[in-house]
């Protein structure tokens, strides 16, 4: 029997098989309790063209001002912060089209915020 993790990531290389089909950067998202991570990754899958998380420094520094979440990285606000972020980062990197790779994780709460945040500054997918 799989337990959740394994469950999960069963779920992710489903995902990963079909992008890879696509040729297109894909756009992967990896949470945990604390924090949320974002990458853009090449079409032939060997770079990685632009990241972000709620563990950078400046990202961090952002959050302090949301009052009794302040600092913290486990909430839909700064989901959707590292999602702008992702964007405006994988557009200066030339990536305009990508496919959305949410790790297994439902699409839902954070990562759903951070994909919508994404859409809003102009990553396709």
């Amino acid at each position: 029997m799989l337990n959740k993790n394994d469950q999960r990531l069963r779920r992710s290389k489903q995902t990963r098989v079909r992008i890879a089909l696509q040729r297109v950067a894909r756009l992967t998202v990896h949470r945990s309790n604390l924090h949320i991570y974002a990458a853009v990754i090449s079409d032939d899958g060997t770079r990685v063209l632009a990241s972000a998380s709620t563990v950078e420094a400046g990202l961090r520094k952002e959050l302090k001002g949301d009052g009794k979440s302040a600092g913290k990285g486990g909430n839909v606000s700064a989901a959707a912060a590292v999602g702008k972020l992702i964007a405006e980062k994988a557009k200066a990197a030339g990536v305009d089209k990508v496919a959305f790779d949410r790790g297994g994780f439902r699409y839902h709460g954070r990562v759903k915020a951070l994909a919508d945040a994404a859409r809003e500054a102009g990553l396709q997918f």
